[in-house]
C-alpha cells in the first residue's frame, strides 16, 4: 500500500493505481472526457489535471495517467488547476460547441464565455472511439491519422472497413455525437439549461414528461 495526501487528507492506495482511480474511490470528483474505466487511459483531454507536490517541485499532471507514489501531496481544485481546466474546456467547446457533454461540463465548472473562434467540428480527438473499437470490440476498424490540426479519426485509407461490425460502439461512447445540445442559439453560446442539479426520482416510466429522439431533441409525450 502507498500513503499519500489528497486535498489535505491522508489516504492509502494500492501500488500501481492512478491518482484519478484513488480520488474516485474516496469520492473526490475530478472531471474527465477521454477517460473510461473499461479502456486504457490515454490522457488526451487533460481535464483531469491535478497539482502534485512530490517534495521537489509542484506541477500539473494528468491524474488518469499519473501513478500514486509514497508521500506525494495532491490537490484537485486549486486556482491553478481550475484555471487550466477552464482554458482546456474553452478550447474544446470552440471545436465542438454543440456537444451536450461539453455544455454540461461548462455549467458544472462555471465557465461563462468562450473567447476562441468557433470551428463547429464533430470530434474532440479524445480517442474513446478508437480504444473502444480496438479493446472492447476487438476490431480496430478506426484509428488516428495526421498530426496537429490535421489529426482525425478515420478508417484505413478512408475506405469502408471490412472488419467494422457496424455495432455502433464508437457512436455510443463518443461525447460529441452521443447527444447534441439543443439549447444554444448562436455559435459560442453556453447553454446552462441542460444540466439538472437537483434530479427527481420518478416511481415509474409513465411519469416522464418527454423523451429524446434520435437527434437528442426533447419530444413531449402525447397524452392518451
Amino acid at each position: 500500500m502507498v500513503s499519500l495526501t489528497i486535498n489535505g487528507t491522508k489516504v492509502q492506495a494500492e501500488e500501481g493505481s492512478t491518482i484519478l482511480e484513488v480520488a474516485r474511490f474516496y469520492g473526490i470528483d475530478i472531471p474527465t472526457l477521454c477517460y473510461h474505466e473499461g479502456l486504457t487511459p490515454y490522457g488526451a483531454c487533460r481535464l483531469c489535471m491535478v497539482e502534485v507536490d512530490d517534495g521537489r517541485r509542484t506541477r500539473l499532471v494528468a491524474s488518469c495517467l499519473y501513478p500514486v507514489r509514497e508521500a506525494i501531496k495532491v490537490r484537485t481544485h486549486t486556482e491553478r488547476v481550475v484555471k487550466g481546466r477552464k482554458l482546456i474546456l474553452e478550447l474544446l467547446i470552440a471545436r465542438c460547441p454543440n456537444s451536450k457533454t461539453l455544455q454540461d461540463l461548462a455549467s458544472k465548472m462555471g465557465l461563462e464565455q468562450v473567447r476562441f473562434k468557433m470551428e463547429n467540428k464533430d470530434c474532440i480527438l479524445c480517442g474513446l472511439c478508437v480504444r473502444m473499437c480496438a479493446e472492447q470490440m476487438g476490431s480496430g476498424a478506426i484509428g488516428f491519422v495526421g498530426r496537429g490540426q490535421k489529426r482525425e479519426v478515420v478508417t484505413p485509407f478512408r475506405m469502408a472497413s471490412e472488419i467494422c461490425r457496424n455495432c455502433g460502439a464508437c457512436m455510443y461512447i463518443c461525447p460529441v455525437v452521443e447527444l447534441q445540445c439543443r439549447g444554444i442559439k448562436s455559435p459560442g453560446e453556453l447553454c446552462n439549461s441542460c444540466l439538472v442539479f437537483t434530479p427527481q426520482c420518478l416511481e415509474k416510466y409513465g411519469q416522464v414528461m418527454c423523451t429524446l429522439d434520435s437527434c437528442g431533441a426533447c419530444v413531449e409525450k402525447e397524452e392518451k
